[in-house]
């Protein structure tokens, strides 16, 4: 079996980083999203099979660390306020 060179290593590498680093938006803008809709839901208009599921989530939002809730909501920011503003509100 032939080993990699340090060149492969490194494009090998490069490659994983890149993959992660858009694993990582996407969570990134699921976080923000899922946190504009816990900010926004009423619990008492949720039917009671979803309210544990509710509480799951917001919990998990909370426990996230303040700064990457920071960089998730500011990464949905643009989507919400063209959507306040298709609504008519403000932002």
């Amino acid at each position: 079996m032939p080993t990699a060179t340090p060149t492969d290593e490194t494009a090998l590498l490069r490659d994983e980083i890149e993959i992660l680093m858009q694993e990582r938006e996407q969570l990134l803008l699921t976080v923000g999203a899922a946190s504009v809709l816990v900010a926004n839901l009423q619990a008492e208009a949720l039917p009671e099979s979803a309210l544990d599921a509710g509480d799951i989530l917001a919990e998990s939002l909370n426990t996230l660390p303040e700064d990457l809730l920071r960089e998730a909501l500011e990464r949905v920011r643009p989507l919400v306020e063209r959507d306040l503003e298709q609504a008519g509100g403000e932002a």
